[in-house]
């Protein structure tokens, strides 16, 4: 909710230091952290009424490498795709973004919705890492 923020503007730079791919994936997961801890220490501070932030959002890669598909490519995984996908979902299991190309050959829509079911599962592993770090903040 953008308009809980008032006039506050918040700029998040993610600088991922040490990664083997995925680093888009991992700087949207990480920012999202960095969001929540910029966003509580504002709302304590009594300068933003209501939280904005409603629910969790993470983001991880997927693709089909060797006619198998992966979850959380690592470089040379990525390097030699068939496809490769980025997944942004919130908590819900709403879809944020779903970016994906065929990089050699194409795929089926069975192969999609594996690669999705995939990206499923490792996006609610990182909200729950997210929720081991933050606590219930997205309860306030």
């Amino acid at each position: 909710d953008l308009d809980a923020l008032g006039t506050h503007t918040i700029w998040i730079d993610c600088d991922v230091i040490q990664a083997d791919g995925g680093t888009r994936t991992a700087s949207i997961t990480g920012g999202f952290v960095a969001l929540i801890l910029a966003l509580r220490k504002i709302f304590q501070a009594g300068e933003i009424k209501e939280f904005p932030v409603k629910e969790h959002l993470a983001a991880i890669s997927v693709g089909i490498v060797d006619q198998c598909p992966l979850l959380d490519l690592k470089y040379d995984e990525d390097k030699a795709a068939e496809v490769d996908m980025n997944v942004v979902m919130l908590d819900c299991g709403e879809f944020v973004e779903v970016q994906g190309t065929a990089e050699g050959k194409t795929y089926s829509r069975d192969q999609l919705n594996i690669l999705l079911d995939m990206a499923e599962q490792g996006i609610r592993s990182h909200i729950a890492a997210q929720k081991k770090i933050l606590g219930h903040v997205l309860s306030t």
